[in-house]
């Protein structure tokens, strides 16, 4: 086998491990590390063995990568589109920003419907805590894009954090370059235009840009942030509106068995009184019984004796009136 294809059998197989349920990811490593090394391929085995299970989180997201491509290519090209709108935006055009940061919303919205859904089949739930570090990666994701040097979705270990402001400047691609590639930031472009075209009473117009380009980029990390915290405190409230409703029900419920048992043991107690008292009330009954029928025998004894002397009696005068005729 090419050294290439030894090296995409290889990818393939690491790309396989991070589809896995999370309970079968550490032993499926241990096996294909121990199987590259018995291959001799023994880099690779130590790149291998060197992976972390991923988060419940990140490995949410890697399976929205991998089962809903789509969706998930739709969140990285709005995420595209806002970058080249932010980048017309430094450059001192007038645009729009709402509509690709409401494509980016949308999308990210569809993608974490499908990840609570991937949750709830695998696990039967999906934790309010979990789903905003899952949407707050897939943000990030967003935000990073196809770029390289990105977070590489799909083999995700842990949550992403959005980029800072600096970083997000630095992000914003020239206007017109779909090349994907990163571009300088907005400081190094205008300074190499001020060498070039620019006299010295145009730095103040240029720094009043810079320091709105700048600007432009805080707001739009702060707006996405703020409404990731909307978001989050919105989950939040509801989560604990759920768990006082939870509580109290669960309340009542813990009430109510106690008074059952209370109320069971007390019934437990009177009908083991009872039952108490009818063994003995049959204790005596069988004494009784036995009694009674102790005096039937005898009455029986009785009653055959004295029929036999009643029967010799009767005899008697018959034999003696026989004897006077027999005589006479």
């Amino acid at each position: 086998m090419a050294r290439n294809e030894v090296r995409e059998s290889t990818e393939e197989a690491i790309d396989a491990l991070f589809r896995l349920p999370p309970p079968e990811f550490t032993a499926a490593r241990n096996d294909l590390a121990t199987r590259l090394h018995k291959e001799g391929r023994i880099d690779a085995a130590k790149v291998v063995r060197a992976l972390t299970k991923p988060s419940v989180s990140a490995w949410t997201v890697n399976q929205l990568f991998w089962r809903h491509r789509p969706a998930f290519e739709r969140l990285v090209a709005a995420g595209e589109r806002l970058r080249q709108v932010q980048a017309s935006q430094f450059s001192g055009r007038s645009v729009n920003v709402r509509a690709p940061l409401g494509q980016v919303r949308e999308a990210l919205s569809e993608l974490t419907r499908l990840g609570a859904t991937i949750l709830k089949t695998s696990s039967g739930r999906a934790p309010a805590g979990v789903m905003r570090r899952v949407t707050v990666t897939l943000e990030a994701l967003s935000a990073y894009g196809a770029l390289s040097g990105g977070p590489r979705a799909g083999r995700l270990v842990e949550d992403v954090d959005p980029p800072g402001f600096e970083t997000l400047a630095a992000l914003v691609p020239r206007v017109g370059d779909s090349s994907g590639r990163s571009a300088p930031s907005k400081v190094l472009r205008f300074e190499q235009q001020s060498a070039r075209k620019r006299h010295a009473g145009q730095k103040a117009a240029r720094g009043e840009r810079r320091d709105e380009a700048h600007r432009q980029a805080r707001f739009t990390a702060a707006d996405r942030a703020r409404h990731t915290a909307v978001r989050t405190l919105a989950v939040a409230r509801r989560e604990a509106r759920r768990a006082q409703t939870v509580l109290k029900s669960a309340a009542t419920r813990a009430k109510d068995a106690e008074r059952d048992m209370v109320q069971a043991e007390q019934r437990l107690q009177k009908l083991a009184e009872r039952a108490h008292e009818m063994r003995q009330r049959a204790r005596r009954a069988a004494v009784d019984a036995e009694n009674a029928a102790q005096a039937v025998g005898d009455a029986e004894v009785t009653l055959e004796q004295a029929t036999q002397e009643l029967e010799t009696l009767r005899a008697r005068p018959r034999e003696a009136k026989g004897n006077r005729k027999s005589r006479s």
